[in-house]
């Protein structure tokens, strides 16, 4: 039937067979688009893990910045952070979240701020053949604190400015 198509059509019966390289072309697009899926899968999977471990690292932080004792010097109010009470209050957040987050660092670097970095495990729900021990994303926050003036301070200035203008 299909020779005589070929024949009507002004091809000749002896030409080559073409039959079944749709089905190849599907099969191949189809294959793709499963792998293209899948990677999608695995990529959003890997930017959830990263955006836990993100969040924890910055409530991290902030738990250790509050830690802060208040020393006045010359009459003038200052935090000052410690590095055990920062990796104190960070480690205590951090057990507290619960999984597999673990801190890899806490301190202080200038006394008046909290830097804590946590590190996380990931493992890919649907590709393990290329991550088969998973990954661990870090991530790095740094809270400063800083104690602010009484609002009286701030009401004179205000006061002085509107008689000058």
């Amino acid at each position: 039937m299909i020779a005589k198509a070929r024949r009507i059509a002004g091809g000749s019966a002896e030409s080559s067979d073409d039959t079944g390289s749709v089905l190849l072309l599907t099969l191949g697009y189809a294959i793709l688009a499963l792998v293209v899926v899948l990677v999608c899968v695995d990529a959003t999977s890997l930017y959830l893990a990263q955006k836990r471990v993100d969040a924890a690292a910055d409530a991290a932080a902030l738990a250790g910045a509050d830690g802060f004792e208040l020393v006045v010097d010359d009459g003038e109010p200052r935090a000052v952070l410690t590095d055990d009470e920062v990796a104190e209050l960070a480690t205590s957040l951090i057990d507290q979240w619960g999984g597999d987050l673990r801190i890899v660092s806490a301190g202080t670097p200038d006394g008046t701020s909290a830097r804590v970095r946590v590190a996380g495990t990931w493992r890919p729900p649907v590709a393990t053949l290329f991550v088969p021990d998973g990954a661990a994303p870090p991530a790095t926050a740094t809270r400063r604190t800083a104690p602010r003036r009484p609002a009286r301070r701030r009401a004179v200035r205000r006061r002085a400015r509107g008689r000058a203008g």
